[in-house]
Formats: structure tokens, C-alpha cells, sequence
């Protein structure tokens, strides 16, 4: 798969001109970097000593604390730790690349007067392959033979050549200049290494004052060479801990040429970017073919399937009714703002939409958060929600009676695999088959009246059969019933609007892998998701209230 990339220029005082990397750490207990405008924006916010940072103005829901150095959900209150370390410059240049960066080489390349040269395993894996093709001149890669002394028969414990010495063939120039690197580890030498110096070694004409046949170049090298090529490498880097990069079809059967793939690393690591050529995991979604009598259904939760049809009924005659029972009205305000229309809460609500029938002056406060709105705001506030029953404060989102949602009419199913997933060998799999057809949208949704698609259905979730995974299990049933699993919106993945999309309650819905961070292992999920369905309104008084 070829794609195309670009590099950036950033300020030499922005946080990658300084090798300023920002990282919050996921699910698997690894560390992942932000996106580089996010982590130029929290560093710009460190050096100026606040406190903390709201990442809304970017588009991000999150705030950054400082003294904590941690990562807080403002919708779910959900924290995660972060760190700052140091890392690579980016490469500060402006205006035209210099000649010597270009690659492949000019003709004029190999005159070039000597350049000291980085030594970290990255540079000089570019190096040496830029020393192998530059050496031919343009329109081959035919690799030159070289005058030197003769190498002894140990030379695989031997140190590297020196500059100009012969190597036994066109792939051992390579493998021969690259094994002294994983002794080196990863450090950084300010001079060049003698074994991969471009300068200096300039190629012969072919056959002049030899007597002897040109080497094969890259070129003529078959498959099985290259991919030799491309694996020594690979090794080097490893072994210096430089982090690993999958790259597709690099020993597969593909017209795609292995050489290609180390093109990509090339182009990479002139972007400063670490590389090392792997073959990347497989993606594992679905568990192996389970029969019908191998199917169990889960212990102490009756039936194994539950359908939504229709909405669920009103729970109050007018707005008006349903907030008296989470209001205290407040005869004198503080002069401070109402943050649903900004206006002090001493003067009239400032909401210009459709009047409801009480007077804009009037101010209450919700009895268990004890926040204070005017009741011309709330009551217009839940007029444009769901209009359930329900109440969410709009500052610290807690719930006032049992919160619905809008998920369109569908069937859950849900029973017991014998096999187990990654990170949970103890025992069996519990899986969740989702299924929505597409339709049309109610009165409810964002265009009534419309149609909306549904994509990707059925879908396969999947928990551990564990005291826990039952546990929410029995919660995501609640969820599905008060029809808050999915919503009609637009994707986030793909751009489609008036679809069905997942409502911020998280799934996992890979089975034996983890590659794109919805699968297993995760140690945090279980807990993840209870805070999640937490947040909706759903904990385990919620069991009581449905048995009830």
C-alpha cells in the first residue's frame, strides 16, 4: 500500500523544535504521544507555568493538569496520567532541502567533500543504504568493487573495514558495515562511523585497473536478497531499542518489491521519524467457528436475547412538573453567571428561543449538586433533550431520575464461547451480538422523518466471563433497555451522517488481538466501562430499580 507523506516546520522554540514529546498513557499501561499541534499547545501552556490547560479550543474534551500530571475527561471525569520527556529534535531546515540531503544521489553526489555524519542506529541505516545506490551513479544501483587489503576468514568477529575496503558481495557491504552497530546501542557519536562514510568512496569505472566483473547491483538482486538486506537491518535497530514499524508485504508474495519497503524506512527516518521494518501482528476479530451446542447461555441472567421497538413513555406531564421534584427555588441569587444563557442569575434568563410558561426571573437550585440555573433555562433545556423524565445537571452531569436515549429499535443477543480471550485464559468468553437495521428517524432524532443508515451490523463485543464481565454485562443490558448503547449521529470513523454510531459507552470488539485498542488485553477495561455506564446513569442500584 502506497500513501502519500509530508513533512512539517515547526518553530525551533515549539515543543518539537525542542525534542519536547507530551504522552498520555492508554488502556495497556503503554505511553502514547499526542498529536503534534496538541502537544505544542500543553507545552506552550507548561512554559508559562499555568496550572493547568482546556484542550476545547483544539477540539478536545479533555484538560491537562499540571500538578497532578494527569489527563481529565470533562464529559466523564475519567483520568489518565501523562508524561513529558525528551526526544529527537525535528529537523529545523526552511526553504530548499540542501543538495546533500537529497536521495537518491546527483551524479556530482560522490565528490561531495566530506560531511560529519550522526551515528545513531537511524542515521545509519539511511547511510548505508544511501552509500550502496549513490555509489552507482543514476540509472542503476550496480555496486562497485572496492580496493582493499584482504579481509581475514573471522571477519564476522571482526571491527568494521576501513573506508574503501572490498566487500565479498553486494549484500555483505551492507551486513558487514551494520553489525558493529548493535554493540554501539544507541548512542550518538558527533563523528562519523568509518564503515558507512558516503564521502571518500567514490565508485571505480566498471573494470577499470581491476581485471575484475562488476559486483551484481540491487538492481539484479533477487528477492531472497533483498529480503536479507532489509532483515539485517532490521536487527540493528532492534537491538539498539529503536521502536519497531509494521510494514506490509515485506516477505509475502505481493508484486509489491521488498526494496520498496525500505524505501519507506528511508523516507521516514529523513523525517526523523524512528524506523524498523517488522512484519505487523494479524488482526484477530472474530474467535475461532463456535456450534450451536457449544452456545451457553450466561448463569443468573435470564433469556438470551432482548429486542427495543418502541420509545419509552413519558415520566412527567409538563417540563415544568418534572424539575419541581429536583428543584429548591431560590429567593435570592448569588451574583454570580447561570452557565446555560451566562447572564447573572439576579437578572432575567437571557434564553431568546421558544418562551416557556415561567417567568425568566425566577432561580432554583438542584437539590443533590446543588447548582443554580434559572428555571426558564432548565425548563428550555429540557424541552430540546429527550424529554424523559429526566434531568442532567448541565455543569457536573449528575442525573436527576433515569436517563433514556435514542438508540433506534434493534436486537441484543448475548451468550457464553468456549474459548478465552487474551489477558483472561481463566475462563470463557461471553459475546454480545448487536443488531440494527436502518430505518427511519423519529420524532426523537436529529432529522425526523429522514432515513439513517446502519453500518457494520451485526457487531461482536466481547467480556471476559468473569464475576466483573457479568457484572456489566447486566449494567450494558440496563443500557439497552434505556436505549443508550448507540445513537443516530455522524461518524467519527467515517464522516457518514444520520447513521448509527456507538453513544460513549465503549465496546470491545476485537477478539484475540488488540491492534486498534478495542480488543484484549486491557486490564483497565472492565473498570473503564463501569465508569462509563456510570456516567449514564447506570450502576448496580440501577439492577434494583428494573427489578423493581
Amino acid at each position: 500500500t502506497i500513501r502519500p507523506v509530508r513533512r512539517s516546520y515547526y518553530d525551533p522554540s515549539s515543543a518539537p523544535g525542542k525534542g519536547v514529546v507530551w504522552e498520555w498513557e492508554n488502556d495497556s499501561g503503554s505511553w502514547t504521544p499526542y498529536d503534534m499541534d496538541v502537544g505544542i499547545t500543553i507545552q506552550r501552556a507548561y512554559e508559562k507555568q499555568h496550572p493547568w490547560v482546556d484542550l476545547s479550543a483544539i477540539g478536545f474534551c479533555y484538560v491537562i493538569d499540571f500538578a497532578t500530571m494527569g489527563q481529565i475527561n470533562r464529559q466523564t471525569q475519567r483520568k489518565r496520567r501523562i508524561r513529558r520527556r525528551l526526544d529527537m529534535v525535528y529537523p529545523l531546515v526552511s526553504g530548499t532541502l540542501p543538495k546533500s540531503q537529497s536521495w537518491p544521489a546527483s551524479p556530482g553526489a560522490a565528490a561531495a567533500p566530506p560531511v560529519p555524519a550522526c551515528a545513531c542506529p537511524q542515521c545509519l541505516l539511511v547511510m548505508s543504504v544511501k552509500a550502496t545506490v549513490s555509489a552507482a551513479g543514476p540509472g542503476t544501483a550496480t555496486l562497485q568493487p572496492r580496493k582493499a587489503p584482504p579481509v581475514p576468514p573471522t571477519a564476522p568477529k571482526a571491527p568494521a573495514p576501513a573506508p574503501g575496503t572490498k566487500a565479498p558481495d553486494g549484500t555483505a557491504t551492507v551486513r558487514g558495515s551494520l553489525k558493529p552497530l548493535a554493540a554501539q546501542g544507541g548512542r550518538r557519536q558527533a563523528a562519523s562511523t568509518p564503515a558507512l562514510s558516503l564521502a571518500g568512496s567514490t565508485a571505480s569505472p566498471s573494470g577499470a585497473g581491476t581485471g575484475k566483473a562488476s559486483r551484481p547491483g540491487l538492481g539484479t538482486l533477487n528477492r531472497s536478497h533483498l529480503q536479507r538486506l532489509a532483515i539485517a537491518q532490521s536487527r540493528v535497530l532492534i537491538a539498539s531499542g529503536v521502536p519497531t514499524v509494521p510494514v506490509k508485504n515485506l516477505t509475502g508474495s505481493s508484486p509489491v518489491n521488498p526494496a520498496l519497503a525500505g524505501i519507506t524506512g528511508i523516507l521516514m527516518s529523513a523525517a526523523g521519524l524512528p524506523v524498523c521494518l517488522t512484519r505487523p501482528p494479524k488482526l484477530v476479530l472474530h474467535p475461532p467457528p463456535v456450534s450451536k451446542s457449544e452456545i451457553q447461555s450466561i448463569p443468573g441472567i435470564s433469556h438470551t436475547c432482548r429486542k427495543t421497538t418502541k420509545k419509552q413513555a413519558k415520566k412527567g406531564k409538563t417540563p415544568e412538573e418534572v424539575l419541581k421534584k429536583y428543584l429548591q427555588k431560590v429567593r435570592h441569587p448569588l451574583d454570580e453567571d447561570c452557565t446555560i444563557c451566562m447572564e447573572r442569575l439576579s437578572a432575567p434568563s437571557g434564553y431568546k428561543g421558544p418562551q416557556p410558561a415561567v417567568k425568566p426571573d425566577l432561580v432554583g437550585k438542584l437539590v443533590k449538586c446543588g447548582h443554580v440555573f434559572h428555571l426558564h433555562c432548565l425548563v428550555a433545556m429540557y424541552n430540546n433533550g429527550n424529554k424523559d423524565g429526566s434531568l442532567q445537571c448541565p455543569t457536573c452531569k449528575t442525573i436527576y431520575g433515569v436517563k433514556t436515549g435514542t438508540q433506534p429499535p434493534g436486537k441484543m443477543e448475548y451468550h457464553i464461547i468456549p474459548h478465552a480471550l487474551p489477558g483472561h485464559s481463566e475462563c470463557k468468553t461471553i459475546r454480545i451480538i448487536y443488531n440494527i437495521p436502518p430505518g427511519v428517524q423519529g420524532p426523537e432524532h436529529p432529522n425526523p422523518g429522514k432515513s439513517f443508515t446502519a453500518r457494520g451490523f451485526p457487531r461482536h463485543c466481547y467480556l471476559p466471563d468473569s464475576e466483573k464481565g457479568r457484572k456489566v454485562l447486566k449494567l450494558l443490558l440496563v443500557a439497552w433497555d434505556r436505549r443508550l448503547i448507540f445513537a443516530i449521529g455522524t461518524s467519527s470513523t467515517t464522516g457518514e451522517s444520520d447513521t448509527v454510531i456507538w453513544n460513549e459507552i465503549h465496546h470491545k470488539t476485537e477478539f484475540g488481538s488488540n491492534l486498534t485498542g478495542h480488543g484484549y488485553p486491557d486490564i483497565n477495561y472492565l473498570d473503564n466501562v463501569l465508569a462509563e455506564l456510570a456516567a449514564q446513569g447506570i450502576t448496580e442500584e440501577s439492577l434494583a430499580q428494573e427489578k423493581d
